[in-house]
């Protein structure tokens, strides 16, 4: 909703506005009714907050000049970001109003200025149904105030070249993993290379790696070694079993004969593989669980042997991989720099930030932006199409307003959205660079769970905030997500491994990253031991057992564990990670694989909201599945390796991509 819409009516305790617009003396007055309307206390209107009229849902709303929101209700002291000045602080306790350290006494954002007169070609509200997310859920995540990121602001040509660099760099990877290997790369590898990387990356680029230690990935190394000397694909029949262990066995032997392996080695895969080709040909009568059996007494007797002989070659492609991208990303921020001084944008002085608490703001950038090219926006039937330069990105019609709303509530650069487009354009174009240019590849990075589920965890445990989200799939207003620079005016607050809230309800639903699971508990515990104000996190993770998961293991014994539940295989859903782009068919899926569902809590959070059985089996009824038919995972969530270190008849699916990654 915006003013441009609507009528204002000053709400004073002298003055108001008539109907037709002149200064009335009284009460406030109804345009529609005449009748008396109710003055706002004299702190919501120090706070910002004024009464409207809409003409066209006629009837009032509530309207605040500095932080640009409208409400229906009116608006209650301490919530729905209301601004309170230091100077009101005695005020309120002279009266009796409370005021403790979760209520914030500056402004969350800079005022944004006034409506924005952007003329939506997006059509009219969608239809009941259709809607996955609430746009209207006010914060309680409270922050120390922090100041302006140093990011370079985004840019249409320049993420064209990231596009173009980070293409080529896939390429590499392709060609390293066939020649020196002979394997094709292992499935969404690259783009959990790159989930792992920025949890240790220091580098300037928001995707690419440049400035890790180490530098030889531990997720590339283990999934690319787990594919030699073969891929090992999901068996379904006993002919299929039969076929690879054969290939297991000739494959083995042949790698240990072109390396520089030991005699000892040699000796060891040699007879392995030949005792199980001699096996093979005598005994045609096994069953497809005696073939299973044998391949997995190959593998752990060849393994170590294969691995060892493999593995300065394996190290040598995620080195290779690396630097490679470092200097990618070093040409990158050499062309950012050159261009933002092609437009006479310079660095800005430093802002001035107090060190106090207040409610949490979308990440907002310190250099401003430079003039925007040129992006044409046209619509297919109900998908909007963005071009600029020949490269076209899509989204649905009904994302593309979730993106204008999201704009609207969060950008305070642009109030006339001539930046909007080319913005819109950058998003899309960087989670796609991410994705990877594969049919249906990296969506199950982007999954999300079911709007039922978003519902009950609002109401039963005052969740507001989503720690690993995007502007594309979250629910609410406010989450983390990967991309500051481009997210930040879509309402991103920034990566949450950055972001320290002081309180409030979370959730959150991290990529399926061992890496990075392991890094967001890190920064559960520190947040958790910090603040003494109600903090909680309701974490979803799959349930990886064989063996244990580092992040698992540890949310299990945390001191701060309050309770837990598992989500059994096949009996939950969860979205698409193309949602903004499928068809409503294929919005939702069932989950492969068991969800675990953990509450870590302060004691004050503990308190506040405690996990009681009431609220938890409220939670699990939502969590079913619906009665309509749910598709299989699409093929990018159907790799067909083993996961390392996991059993062979273990099904892949529900070990490596999941159904509900998000990017950090």
């Amino acid at each position: 909703m915006t003013s441009e819409n609507h009528t204002t009516v000053k709400v004073d305790t002298s003055m108001v506005m008539s109907p037709t617009g002149s200064a009335t003396q009284g009460s406030p007055v109804s345009p529609s009714t005449s009748k008396p309307m109710p003055e706002l206390p004299d702190e919501l209107v120090q706070a910002g907050w004024s009464k409207c009229w809409s003409k066209r849902e006629n009837r009032p709303y509530w309207f605040n000049r500095f932080t640009n929101q409208s409400l229906w209700e009116m608006p209650v002291l301490g919530q729905h970001d209301v601004i309170v000045s230091e100077k009101w602080v005695s005020l309120f306790i002279e009266v009796g109003i409370p005021v403790t350290p979760t209520t914030p006494i500056v402004p969350i954002s800079p005022i944004t200025p006034g409506a924005k007169p952007w003329n939506s070609t997006t059509g009219t509200e969608d239809k009941p149904g259709q809607i996955y997310w609430d746009l209207d859920v006010q914060t309680n995540a409270v922050i120390r105030e922090r100041p302006p990121a140093n990011h370079l602001p985004p840019h249409p040509e320049m993420e064209l070249q990231r596009a173009q660099l980070t293409t080529k760099l896939r390429q590499h990877y392709h060609e390293l993993c066939y020649q020196r290997e002979g394997i094709e790369p292992p499935r969404e590898s690259f783009n959990r290379w790159l989930l792992e990387r920025k949890v240790l990356d220091k580098g300037p680029d928001p995707l690419l790696p440049s400035e890790c230690d180490p530098i030889i990935s531990p997720s590339m190394f283990r999934e690319v070694m787990n594919d030699i000397p073969i891929r090992l694909s999901r068996i379904k029949y006993k002919e299929e079993a039969r076929k690879l262990l054969f290939k297991y066995a000739e494959a083995a032997k042949k790698m240990i004969d072109s390396r520089n392996a030991t005699p000892d080695s040699r000796k060891v895969v040699k007879w392995n593989a030949e005792d199980t080709m001699n096996w093979l040909r005598r005994d045609h009568s096994a069953s497809k669980e005696d073939y299973m059996e044998r391949l997995e007494h190959l593998r752990k007797q060849c393994g170590p042997h294969v691995a060892a002989v493999a593995k300065d070659s394996v190290e040598g492609i995620c080195t290779k991989i690396y630097h490679i991208s470092a200097e990618y990303v070093r040409r990158i921020h050499q062309a950012h720099q050159t261009l933002l001084k092609d437009c006479n944008v310079s660095d800005p002085e430093a802002a001035d930030v107090q060190d106090r608490l207040v409610y949490c703001y979308p990440i907002r950038l310190a250099l401003p932006s430079p003039a925007q090219p040129r992006v044409e926006l046209h619509f297919e039937n109900d998908i909007a199409c963005l071009r600029y330069k020949g490269e076209m990105v899509k989204v649905n019609r009904s994302y593309f307003t979730k993106l204008e709303l999201l704009y609207r509530y969060s950008s305070i650069d642009d109030p006339r959205f001539e930046k909007f487009l080319s913005r819109v354009w950058c998003l899309i174009k960087r989670y796609l660079v991410m994705f990877g240019a594969g049919v249906n590849e990296g969506t199950g990075l982007q999954g999300a769970l079911p709007v039922p589920v978003f519902e009950a965890l609002n109401k039963q445990f005052g969740v507001t905030f989503e720690c690993f989200a995007s502007p594309l799939n979250s629910y609410f207003k406010q989450f983390c997500s990967a991309f500051p620079d481009t997210d930040g005016f879509f309402g991103s607050r920034g990566p949450f491994l950055n972001f320290s809230p002081a309180s409030g309800s979370f959730e959150a639903n991290p990529p399926f990253s061992e890496e990075l699971m392991d890094a967001m508990v890190t920064h559960f515990e520190k947040l958790l031991e910090k603040s003494s104000e109600p903090l909680s996190f309701i974490i979803f993770v799959p349930e990886w057992r064989d063996p244990l998961t580092p992040a698992l293991h540890r949310m299990e014994t945390s001191a701060f564990r309050r309770h837990q539940m598992s989500v059994p295989a096949f009996e939950h859903e969860y979205r698409s990670g193309s949602q903004h782009i499928c068809k409503k068919e294929e919005m939702y899926y069932k989950a492969v694989h068991g969800t675990v569902v953990i509450f870590l809590q302060n004691a004050a959070g503990f308190a506040k909201w405690e996990p009681t059985p009431e609220r938890i089996q409220e939670l699990l009824a939502a969590y079913q599945v619906s009665r309509r038919a749910l598709g299989s995972p699409g093929p990018s969530s159907a790799p067909t390796t083993l996961s390392p270190g996991r059993d062979i008849g273990e099904d892949r699916e529900c070990l490596v991509v999941g159904v509900d990654h998000k990017w950090c």
